[in-house]
């Protein structure tokens, strides 16, 4: 048995917090990370026979950052017991599986409970621990596509675009299971009793989604693609391209923002802003706005539109963001390891998070939940 050491005293509103994670593909190890971050003690349980994402550490892999690693064969003699003493050390424990694989292992909530009954037990999966989907594989565009959250993505006349994995997996799944984690822990404050937190992709996604059903409950949805708000069709809610091949991005929902949207592109004697939610002009407007911005390059609108309220701004590269002025005053990415990658968030005025770590590296380790060393890595 191995895990990873370099991890430093824990500072944040969750310090004192001990998490046993049970390696697993991305939503959960996200939601361990946004643990960790806010100053959880993570213990990762890594099969040493794995070679795929679960076990590989990266240092510019924000997933594996604030982790001690321990690699443990749950197959082998003792294996399940060790995982289970752990577990008896742990506030909360983390589980990516598809359903009925801890119980199989011995590892289930109720063996775990019983334990340690303030134990909070997370549990990641796409479909749920229930329904007659809850043993089937999936990904992200699965659960979108199950949840009706894929359905309203892209342009019309083409099929749904997939937004990468952003929303089922990270969005609806990790940041959801991390905040049932910290309910339940609130919770237990009162109770002093754990319980099971089942976090689903396709709930999370649904939930996410909430925003389109209440646009339809007010008429202000259309049922067809392309001919909604926030969709890419209202031409002051979209993207458009710049001379440099680049674009900006531009979101002047409200009226006022809107008329000095219209102004800062010198069009305010050519669409009247007080036509903004008169549907019957999007189309034109758009292409308007279009050749507006195709005749200079992005960083240039960017440089216009700067002290404006017009809600224009570049649309970045990842590998960009990092050099925004507003990012970088904010320290909104950090370096770890050598790699930039996001900075922890959000903020806390008295119970500030550490900066992440440097990621861990497999060790020897004697049996024991390992204690944090002193000072930071």
């Amino acid at each position: 048995m191995a895990t990873g050491g370099d991890i430093g005293v824990s500072i944040g509103p969750l310090a004192g917090i001990r998490v046993l994670e049970f390696a697993s593909l991305a939503p959960a190890p996200f939601a361990c990370m946004l643990l960790s971050d806010l100053g959880a003690d993570v213990l990762r349980l890594a099969n040493p026979a794995d070679r795929g994402p679960t076990a590989a550490l990266h240092p510019g892999d924000p997933l594996d950052r604030g982790r001690r690693v321990v690699t443990l064969d749950l197959k082998q003699p003792g294996g399940v017991g060790t995982a289970l003493d752990l577990a008896d050390r742990a506030d909360v424990l983390v589980e990516g599986f598809r359903p009925g694989v801890m119980e199989r292992l011995g590892l289930g909530p109720e063996v775990c409970l019983e334990r340690n009954p303030r134990l909070v037990y997370g549990r990641m999966t796409g479909y749920g621990q229930d329904g007659p989907l809850a043993l089937r594989a999936g990904h992200d565009v699965n659960y979108l596509a199950l949840s009706g959250a894929l359905e309203p993505l892209g342009p019309p006349g083409a099929p749904p675009s997939p937004p990468l994995n952003y929303v089922a997996d990270f969005g609806g799944g990790g940041m959801l299971l991390a905040v049932g984690v910290l309910a339940a822990l609130l919770e237990r404050e009162r109770s002093g009793r754990g319980q099971v937190v089942d976090a689903a992709m396709t709930d999370g996604s649904a939930l996410i989604s909430g925003i389109v059903h209440g646009l339809r409950a007010r008429g202000l949805w259309r049922r067809e693609r392309g001919e909604n708000l926030f969709d890419g069709s209202a031409p002051f809610y979209a993207t458009y391209a710049c001379s440099d091949g680049r674009f900006v991005a531009v979101g002047a929902v409200e009226p006022q923002f809107y008329a000095e949207l219209i102004a800062g592109l010198g069009l305010a004697d050519e669409i009247a802003a007080s036509e903004q939610y008169e549907r019957a002009t999007w189309p034109d407007t758009k292409r308007r706005l279009a050749e507006a911005f195709a005749a200079r390059p992005r960083d240039e609108w960017a440089e216009l539109f700067a002290d404006s309220d017009a809600c224009v701004t570049p649309v970045l590269t990842p590998w960009e963001a990092a050099g925004h002025p507003h990012n970088a005053a904010r320290g909104t990415f950090t370096e770890v390891g050598g790699h930039v990658q996001p900075a922890p968030a959000p903020r806390f005025s008295r119970t500030p998070a550490a900066d992440p770590p440097q990621p861990p590296r497999v060790v020897e380790f004697d049996g024991d939940w390992p204690a944090r060393r002193s000072g930071r890595s």
